[in-house]
């Protein structure tokens, strides 16, 4: 019993994981999409949502499966529970990178075209979800703490970008629209640095025992 269950066990760590660089290299892209305005790329995005959805629901299966055959408890079981958490995490940030598409596409078929640099806020993030991930295959609960303090910066740089916005909306009332679309674009990067933090939680979990939401 003990074997299978380390079968299983290592299956989930690898399932999460693959998950976890598919949802990296989809919010990377849509942000991509939105610096080279490539409406091709924007809607390989959105069409290929259903993939991430479908990963996502293979780990959870994996989980409750592992659960159902071998009742794993202490350690074991944590990483279960964390990974059901991490893996909804994951789905949520790839739900915002496809909202990002969308905002852009928006922008794209609107005459009225309004930009804004989101390139520092959006690699901020992607450090985040990259260093997140990095904690859960390393159990350094360090990097997961860095998470933690890394996400304040992107939302200083959300408000930055909310400024910026009020600001043209005032110079261009006549863009309204389209300014509060692409402002959009900077609450979905604000977002999925929130869900990246909450991947960062479940690690410090996993590995201290302590939930730690909240505080």
């Amino acid at each position: 019993m003990t074997a299978h269950l380390q079968r299983a066990m290592h299956n989930i760590k690898k399932e999460i994981l693959s998950l976890g660089a598919m949802v990296e290299d989809r919010f990377k892209k849509s942000i991509e999409a939105v610096q080279t305005e490539n409406l091709q790329l924007a809607q390989f995005i959105i069409d290929t949502d259903f993939e991430v959805d479908e990963r996502e629901i293979e780990v959870e299966e994996e989980c409750l499966k592992t659960l159902a055959l071998y009742q794993p408890v202490a350690t074991d079981l944590r990483l279960i529970v964390a990974v059901i958490k991490i893996n909804n995490d994951l789905e949520r940030i790839a739900d915002y990178a496809v909202n990002i598409a969308r905002r852009f596409r928006t922008s794209w078929e609107n005459p009225n075209k309004f930009k804004y640099d989101y390139a520092a806020m959006a690699e901020q993030a992607s450090k985040m979800l990259k260093k997140s991930l990095d904690a859960l295959v390393s159990m350094d609960v360090d990097m997961a703490h860095d998470v933690r303090n890394m996400d304040k910066e992107v939302n200083a740089m959300r408000n930055e970008a909310y400024d910026a916005m009020k600001a043209n909306i005032r110079d261009n009332p006549d863009m309204v629209a389209e300014i509060i679309n692409m402002y959009l674009i900077s609450r979905h990067i604000e977002r999925i640095g929130d869900h990246t933090t909450n991947i960062a939680e479940e690690v410090i979990y996993l590995i201290e025992g302590e939930i730690i939401r909240h505080t």
